[in-house]
């Protein structure tokens, strides 16, 4: 069964690149097959592919106790410019996701600590994840990474070859 993407790429989500392709990953800072995913998107990127990329939250809370607190974290550092910056960094290194990490990275990357601890108590941001999470929901997610090309799944092979050759 292909679903197509429920909620329109708008102005609120997470977009880098450009182009006239679209590419949305739902995807879990804590899943290593979203790690993946975006690894082989970085190696399409690097080879000169163009195209639109978004990536929306859903975090698999029942299997990755982490996720939630990632996603946040990524929030918080959108709220200073830095979206792109703390998604690599947690997609860079998995293994360090607790609470303390989580702040290491916000300091490495020079966020504002105070404004961070502040953003973390907000229930704005667990809104902002929940928004992509309903989305996906509504959109047919049932794990991550999901993928749509241009609003349609993407099953295939997340290679950078299968993934460039669905985005040409």
């Amino acid at each position: 069964m292909t679903l197509d993407l429920a909620d329109p790429v708008d102005a609120a989500d997470h977009r880098r690149g450009g182009g006239a392709r679209q590419l949305v990953v739902y995807g879990d800072f804590e899943c290593p097959y979203t790690a993946e995913a975006m690894r082989s998107i970085g190696r399409l990127v690097a080879s000169g592919a163009v195209f639109d990329l978004v990536f929306r939250h859903f975090p698999l809370r029942t299997i990755h106790p982490h996720a939630e607190a990632a996603a946040a974290i990524s929030e918080a550092a959108a709220r200073q410019g830095r979206f792109w910056e703390m998604h690599d960094l947690l997609f860079s290194d998995q293994r360090h996701l607790e609470d303390a990490d989580l702040r290491h990275d916000a300091e490495r990357l020079s966020l504002d600590m105070t404004r961070v601890e502040s953003d973390l108590v907000d229930p704005a941001i667990a809104a902002r994840v929940e928004r992509d999470v309903d989305s996906g929901v509504r959109s047919g997610v049932d794990g991550t990474p999901s993928l749509f090309i241009d609003g349609m799944r993407y099953r295939g092979p997340r290679d950078p070859g299968s993934l460039g050759g669905a985005l040409t």
